[in-house]
């Protein structure tokens, strides 16, 4: 029975070190503020010496923009790359304007999962769970309440109010990164293979090669 027991608590143990792993490692000082001139290759971005840093490196200015895009949505984004502070620290938001029946298109984060909160408007939102069963989970929010997207999980977001809706996201990486689900297949350099994505949609190859021809 102890054998056992001890097996089960093993089993446990490496589970949780196994999830421990899949996530961005905890900063070892205060801060590693991103040096973006370096050619220095490292997961993430190299430092730049403490003394050197600024308050400025700790401060992005411009989430009260109110802006547009082709898809009556647009996503600002806090990430390192807008503000070089967050180097190491696992984090990231992003700012959501959305236009009346402006969608943000599915899409997944492959390093971040993301917690979105509605500051205006109303938005229906959703994510396909993975294969087999594909589930979709979909909900209306309103102003004030939040949702959850799991990393690397399909999701959208689509105003589905009167008026302009604003949301805002907090993701788990400094650089979340966002992998458009129609850009990745119909819009990939080169190209997949028309027959092949003819194929997976089950229709016509002038059809892929339309849609190709779009992005």
């Amino acid at each position: 029975m102890a054998k056992q027991f001890s097996l089960v608590l093993n089993t446990v143990a490496l589970s949780f070190c196994c999830i421990t792993l899949a996530f961005e490692p905890s900063p070892l000082q205060d801060f590693c503020v991103a040096e973006a001139s370096t050619s220095a290759r490292v997961n993430g971005l190299a430092c730049k010496t403490p003394a050197s840093v600024q308050a400025s490196d700790f401060l992005f200015s411009g989430l009260h923009m109110h802006t547009k895009n082709p898809f009556g949505a647009t996503v600002t984004p806090v990430t390192v790359t807008q503000l070089p502070g967050l180097n190491t620290l696992g984090i990231a938001l992003a700012r959501i304007d959305y236009a009346p029946k402006g969608v943000i298109v599915p899409h997944y984060h492959p390093r971040a999962s993301e917690i979105l909160t509605v500051l205006e408007g109303s938005l229906e939102v959703g994510f396909v769970t993975s294969n087999p069963q594909n589930r979709h989970i979909t909900k209306t929010l309103h102003k004030g309440d939040v949702f959850v997207f799991p990393t690397g999980i399909l999701h959208y977001q689509r105003n589905v109010g009167d008026g302009f809706a604003v949301s805002i996201s907090g993701l788990s990486s400094q650089n979340p990164g966002v992998i458009t689900a129609t850009n990745a297949i119909f819009g990939s350099k080169p190209d997949i293979t028309s027959d092949i994505l003819a194929k997976s949609f089950q229709v016509d190859q002038s059809i892929v090669e339309n849609l190709q021809g779009k992005f």
